[in-house]
């Protein structure tokens, strides 16, 4: 089935019958939508709570950023299109002030939700399965079928005039290369885990099908990534070196390192410093510490002819 023409309302009618399932396979869907990128999400490893629908701007992704996003509730059975909050990690941008103030919460609006309570609605709708078909209703049990596309329309154009506005200023962080480069690695390396080393003697860790992995919190800081052995079950500890010092790097992954040892009992934890260059520093450092290891990464681009 060519999935390209697939409108909301077809995506989010195989979307709401697919939530009630345990089929956890995307490949259906569309890859972009209106010139964004969709992901859809029904869990890893086992069905999600909140199945979702994301659609981001290049540099920004469901686990780092703000973005639109469809957020089934099955329990309530309500359906949000939100202005979506990533709840993996602190960005430093936001929806406008005045998106927050005239919004209500999800968890002003959904009882009991069970994640995803600090992003904004921006429409509701009361799925209604008959058979293999959908009904969208709002709170009167009116059909939304005529005015799905049209909503999602309108927040996808208040997001791209949202990231235009930053752009244009200079001092933001989009202006100033957040989305460049070494801010896409860690999401690069996740989405590719299984196709990269990593993945080949790693494995990422999911709780309840939620990715745990990515931005681990802890109270010393955030690791970029948190992994483990598959052989052994022990931890591992993956930080990406970015616009720091290499001491400041090794430095910081030996700290979480000792926190990892002593707040998730691991006595043979491991690291991995993932570095764009050869860096003389690291080289020595590494020779002394036998339990961090470093990695290279490499960008390779191709130049294709256009041809009509």
């Amino acid at each position: 089935m060519d999935t390209k023409f697939m409108n909301p309302l077809e995506f989010l009618n195989k979307f709401i019958i697919q939530s009630a399932e345990n089929n956890l396979k995307t490949v259906e869907y569309p890859r972009e939508f209106d010139n964004l990128k969709m992901k859809v999400s029904f869990g890893m490893g086992m069905a999600a709570r909140v199945p979702w629908i994301s659609f981001t701007a290049p540099g920004i992704s469901a686990s780092n950023g703000y973005f639109p996003v469809y957020l089934y509730y099955k329990e309530q059975n309500i359906l949000v299109l939100s202005y979506g909050i990533s709840e993996t990690s602190q960005y430093p941008l936001n929806w406008s002030r005045e998106i927050q103030e005239n919004n209500e919460l999800i968890s002003e609006v959904v009882e009991g939700a069970a994640r995803y309570g600090d992003s904004y609605v921006f429409k509701t709708y009361v799925p209604e399965i008959t058979g293999s078909s959908v009904k969208f209703l709002d709170s009167n049990g009116k059909d939304q079928a005529g005015e799905i596309a049209t909503h999602l329309s309108e927040i996808l154009n208040t997001y791209r005039n949202t990231l235009d506005l930053e752009v244009k200023d200079e001092s933001s962080v989009v202006s100033s290369g957040l989305f460049y480069m070494e801010k896409q690695l860690e999401e690069f390396i996740i989405e590719n885990w299984n196709e990269s080393e990593f993945g080949k003697t790693l494995d990422l860790i999911y709780e309840d099908g939620v990715l745990k992995s990515q931005q681990y919190k802890t109270d010393i800081g955030i690791i970029d990534i948190l992994a483990k052995d598959k052989s052994t079950g022990s931890y591992v500890v993956i930080e990406l070196k970015r616009n720091q010092t290499s001491d400041d790097t090794v430095g910081q992954i030996l700290r979480y390192m000792g926190w990892v040892t002593e707040n998730l009992n691991e006595k043979s934890v491991r690291g991995i410093i993932v570095a764009g260059k050869y860096d003389e520093k690291l080289y020595y450092a590494q020779n002394m510490i036998q339990a961090v290891d470093v990695f290279l990464y490499e960008v390779q681009f191709k130049l294709k002819e256009y041809k009509k």
